[in-house]
């Protein structure tokens, strides 16, 4: 960064760091400690969309690297697309698998990157459940390198509970790099995993 962008107020985005995904096991011991969110065992990849033979090329790689897991019972990732035109790639473990399920977010998030789809990377996003059945998401910005909580409130369309996302912020302020910016804590309605 030089002069005239210090001048300017210009600031160097923050690149993605994949590896903070592998923070999220002991996060989720701690979330589950801290507020009774247990992991459901759903995680999911979301990007802008991309078309052509290149992008074929990485959703096989994809499917073929979760596949060679034996392991695994059931498809290793669904792909599906949002209202708003984001495709998301929908990833299923065992609830108490939750390291293995990071390793699945990360291996497709480094197949995209690795295959040119970087820049179209857009969040992750780990789903919980509490006794009550209510959903919680950790969702990692990769463009802001950073996590936020995202809570939806049951049978309420399109509204969250910002109470909970913050008391998670709280009990989590020590496990990951929470996004300061709270205007940047998007809602992901709808997102498969959640």
């Amino acid at each position: 960064m030089g002069l005239l962008d210090t001048i300017l107020g210009r600031s160097k985005p923050v690149r993605p760091n994949l590896d903070q995904l592998f923070a999220l096991p002991s996060a989720a011991l701690t979330l589950q400690a801290g507020a009774g969110f247990a992991p459901t065992g759903l995680g999911s990849v979301c990007f802008a969309g991309v078309e052509g033979g290149g992008f074929a090329r990485v959703r096989q790689d994809v499917q073929e690297l979760l596949d060679a897991d034996l392991g695994r019972s059931g498809p290793p990732v669904a792909f599906s697309q949002d209202a708003y035109g984001y495709t998301w790639l929908l990833a299923q473990r065992s609830p108490d698998d939750t390291a293995a399920l990071v390793n699945d977010l990360h291996a497709v998030n480094t197949l995209l990157q690795d295959g040119g789809f970087g820049p179209q990377l857009l969040c992750s996003l780990l789903g919980f459940r509490d006794p009550e059945q209510r959903s919680l998401a950790l969702v990692y910005l990769y463009k802001r390198g950073s996590f936020y909580p995202f809570a939806p409130l049951p049978g309420a369309a399109e509204k969250r509970d910002n109470q909970r996302e913050l008391q998670v912020r709280a009990v989590l302020g020590d496990d990951l790099r929470i996004e300061p910016d709270l205007a940047r804590w998007f809602p992901v309605w709808g997102a498969p995993g959640l």
